[in-house]
C-alpha cells in the first residue's frame, strides 16, 4: 500500500501549496486577474478545493487497512474525475479546459492505477464450534 500512501502525501503537499498560494491553481485555470491577483471569491474556491484534497490525501496516507485505503483512493479518483469534467468542459477558454481537465484526469488515472497496489481483503474464515 506504499504507492497510494505516497500519492496521499503528495496530495497533502500540493493541497497545502494551493491553500498557501491560490494563484498556483487560479492562474492556469484563467481565474486570476490581468495583474495576476486572485479575486477573493476565487481564493475561497481554491481554499475549498485545497481543503477537500488535503482531507482525501490524509485519508490515503493514514488508512488503517486495505478496505479503508480502497475507499479513500476511490474518493480521490471520483473527486478528480469530477474536476476533470467540470473544469474540462466549463472553463472559458479551450486552452484552460485542456490544461486543467488533463491535469485532473491524469491525477485520477494515477490514483486509479494505484488501486492495484492495495492488497485484496483476506477472505473471512469460518468459525468452528
Amino acid at each position: 500500500m506504499l504507492v497510494p500512501r505516497l500519492l496521499g502525501a503528495v496530495t497533502i503537499a500540493f493541497s497545502a501549496a494551493i491553500i498557501a498560494r491560490p494563484h498556483l491553481m487560479a492562474r492556469p485555470s484563467g481565474h486570476a486577474g490581468p495583474d495576476g491577483q486572485v479575486p477573493h471569491d476565487i481564493r475561497l474556491l481554491m481554499y475549498a478545493i485545497g481543503v477537500r484534497d488535503m482531507a482525501l490525501g490524509a485519508l490515503m496516507l493514514c488508512a488503517p487497512g486495505p478496505a479503508a485505503m480502497r475507499a479513500a483512493t476511490a474518493a480521490r479518483v471520483a473527486s478528480d474525475l469530477g474536476d476533470a469534467v467540470v473544469f474540462g468542459t466549463r472553463l472559458p477558454r479551450a486552452e484552460q479546459r485542456l490544461k486543467i481537465g488533463a491535469a485532473a484526469a491524469g491525477w485520477a488515472a494515477v490514483c486509479a492505477y494505484s488501486l492495484r497496489h492495495i492488497p485484496a481483503a483476506a477472505p473471512a474464515r469460518c468459525r468452528r464450534r
